[in-house]
Formats: structure tokens, C-alpha cells, sequence
């Protein structure tokens, strides 16, 4: 009973600071975990785990040689895991830099979001009936800067024959990606990086590698159209999702944009709503 007089006199002596400081880390800590959950991360980070358990284990148990080996392994562990899951590590980071304030990349008039999808999908079905490989990006919060500078600038309206014109094969700009950023299409030919997730299907090609890729890395819409069968996929957060037709591929489009602009928005009126808190506090 004494132990659970101490925490609870404790509890109530925590000032607000005190509790935000425990939610803040608690935050912090499940969306790390959330990011590495499923991936080779997760593994390591048990292991880790695991030492830093059996070091007071050995210690207590005055097991000098293993609490010796377990410490040096522990201080080895934490570089190795930097080193080893650096694109981990970069795509968690990347992630937590994604604020409401960065929504120059999303489009909020829906009018001009319609006609953009629209022409995006009519391109996408006339690519996919003619059997014409096709990458395409559809840029979110990430800023896609270095991908957009490896290809060849463009710099015009998002239309469906322009995008069909770019795929059209033996043309410079055919294999690499196009770019589009709110209403415009940015630049073609782009490289994209190639995923490192060896369990995905074999049979997938270099075009659906790189929008895993992308996908992983940031949260751009990336659309491919398949040269062999003419079978369309969507790359959304590392997971790639496949034989869409035209009107659902539109869908889920428009729901992912919208279903975004609302966090958005929403984080936004709670950041307004601090704001006018602590000025009417002064």
C-alpha cells in the first residue's frame, strides 16, 4: 500500500508541465514505433530491447564477463542501428516534417482538383488501353525538389494529351517519371529511388520498384501504368496496390487529397485555437 501511496501523491503533485512532458514522450515514442513497425527496424529495435534488459540482470547477478559483453554490444548496437537503417530513419524524419503548414503541394480549390484528377485519369485509361508504360507522381506535402531535378522541366497545365504525348515510346522522357505539383506538371524523365523491401512480388518491374520506392519515402500518389499488361497500380505509403479502372482509380484519388486537406485543415484550426487561448490568457 505504501508503493501505491507514493504514486498516487506523486500524481497529484505532477504540475501541467510535468503532464504534457509524459504525453509528449509517450507521442514521440509510439509514432516511432508505428514507423518501424513491420520493417527490418523492428527487429533490431527488439534486440536492443532485449540487452538493455539483461544488463541490470547481469549486474545484479554479478555476471562481470556478460555484463562486460552486453554493455560494449549495447554502445555498438546504437551505431550499427544508425548506419544499417539510415533510409529508416530519413523516412521517419521526413515524416515528422510533415506539418499543416507545409500545403502549398495540396490542392484546397476542389473545382481545380476535379479537372486535375480528371485529366490525370483519362490519360492514366488511354496509357493502360494502348498497353504504354507510364510512371506518374502526384506530389503531397513531401517536397519532391530533388526527384524534379533530375528529370527535364516542363513547367505546364496538367492535361491529359501532354501526359499521353510524354509516355509515348522511344521518346526521351518515356521511361523516366512525370511530376505534377498542384496544377502543373513540373518536370518528366525523372529518376525515382528503387524500394529495398525484399518481399515484395518478383515479378514486379523496375517502374512499380520506384514507386514503392517513392511511396516509402514520402507521401506522393504515384501511379504506374504497366507496359506488359496494361494493368493500373497506385503506390500510396510504401504499399502498392493494383488493377484499377479508370473510375476507381479516381476515387480513391480524390478521397486520399480530401482525406488529407482535413487533417490539414484540422490541425490547423487546433494550432488557430492555442493561439487565441494563450492571448487571451495575457
Amino acid at each position: 500500500m505504501e508503493i501505491l501511496d507514493i504514486v498516487v501523491n506523486s500524481i497529484k503533485n505532477m504540475g501541467i508541465s510535468s503532464i504534457m512532458d509524459i504525453l509528449v514522450v509517450s507521442y514521440i515514442f509510439y509514432k516511432g514505433y508505428m514507423l518501424m513497425r513491420e520493417t527490418r527496424a523492428e527487429q533490431l529495435l527488439k534486440g536492443i530491447i532485449f540487452i538493455i534488459l539483461l544488463i541490470p540482470v547481469s549486474s545484479f547477478l554479478n555476471l562481470t564477463m556478460l555484463n562486460w559483453i552486453l554493455t560494449k554490444t549495447l554502445t555498438i548496437g546504437v551505431l550499427s542501428f544508425i548506419i544499417i537503417f539510415q533510409p529508416e530513419i530519413r523516412r521517419a524524419l521526413e515524416h515528422l516534417g510533415r506539418t499543416a503548414f507545409n500545403d502549398k503541394h495540396i490542392l484546397e480549390d476542389e473545382e481545380t482538383m476535379e479537372r486535375v484528377i480528371t485529366e490525370v485519369v483519362n490519360s492514366i485509361e488511354n496509357l493502360s488501353d494502348t498497353r504504354t508504360g507510364a510512371l506518374l507522381v502526384i506530389e503531397q506535402m513531401t517536397g519532391l525538389g530533388d526527384i524534379i531535378n533530375t528529370g527535364t522541366k516542363i513547367d505546364a497545365m496538367v492535361s491529359s494529351a501532354l501526359l499521353e504525348n510524354i509516355f509515348v515510346v522511344n521518346t526521351p522522357l518515356h521511361d523516366g517519371a512525370t511530376i505534377i505539383r498542384n496544377d502543373r506538371i513540373v518536370s518528366a524523365g525523372c529518376f525515382l529511388p528503387l524500394t529495398n523491401n525484399q518481399e515484395i512480388n518478383k515479378k514486379l518491374g523496375t517502374r512499380h520498384r520506384a514507386a514503392i520506392g517513392l511511396s516509402e519515402n514520402s507521401d506522393a500518389l504515384v501511379i504506374v501504368v504497366s507496359e506488359e499488361t496494361g494493368n493500373i497500380s497506385l503506390a500510396v505509403n510504401g504499399v502498392l496496390t493494383r488493377n484499377y479502372t479508370k473510375e476507381r482509380l479516381k476515387d480513391i484519388l480524390i478521397r486520399i487529397i480530401k482525406r488529407r486537406q482535413q487533417k490539414k485543415l484540422t490541425f490547423r484550426e487546433q494550432v488557430m485555437g492555442w493561439k487565441r487561448k494563450i492571448k487571451g490568457s495575457k
